[in-house]
């Protein structure tokens, strides 16, 4: 498993900047059923499938899981939820380790999550993990990450908090 999205570049920043509504994960296909029956209290929601589904307890807590096939190179591929062509998970991006809780995890790198971050949603909140990324490994943030936005996407829910 590599943890990506906003607890991913906690981790990789070695601390929890904000709160999170989630933990996604990038997962191997193989072992989507052994991770449901790991999370058994979780409902899954297979909205998306094959390009994710979401576990979920009685509490709220979620994990937004990617089940990833992986070809020769080593590369993983998930689906497309709109049925376009796979997205890549370039083996180089999943070699980032970072911590949480004080616990060393496997997560993506810090250049995959910036990749990543140029998507039609990017928002102040994901222009505040850049940043942050950016100062911590001295990374070159693309054009469309160097403006801060001025909005809040609507996927972002009331605890979205900026810190």
């Amino acid at each position: 498993m590599w943890i990506e999205g906003g607890w991913g570049i906690d981790a990789l920043l070695g601390q929890q900047t904000r709160p999170h509504d989630d933990l996604d994960l990038g997962v191997r296909f193989e072992d989507v059923e052994r991770i449901c029956e790991a999370f058994r209290e979780f409902r899954r929601s297979d909205i998306e499938w094959p390009a994710s589904f979401v576990l979920e307890d009685a509490a709220g807590r979620k994990v937004d899981c990617h089940p990833l096939s992986f070809d020769s190179k080593g590369d993983g591929w998930q689906a497309d939820a709109a049925g376009g062509p796979p997205h890549r998970w370039p083996r180089e991006g999943l070699s980032g380790h970072g911590r949480i809780g004080g616990v060393e995890v496997p997560c993506i790198t810090p250049e995959l999550q910036v990749a990543w971050h140029q998507h039609t949603g990017f928002d102040d909140v994901d222009w505040i993990d850049m940043q942050r990324l950016s100062e911590r490994f001295g990374l070159e943030l693309p054009e469309r990450c160097r403006t801060k936005p001025g909005f809040l996407h609507q996927k972002r829910g009331a605890s979205a908090g900026l810190r």
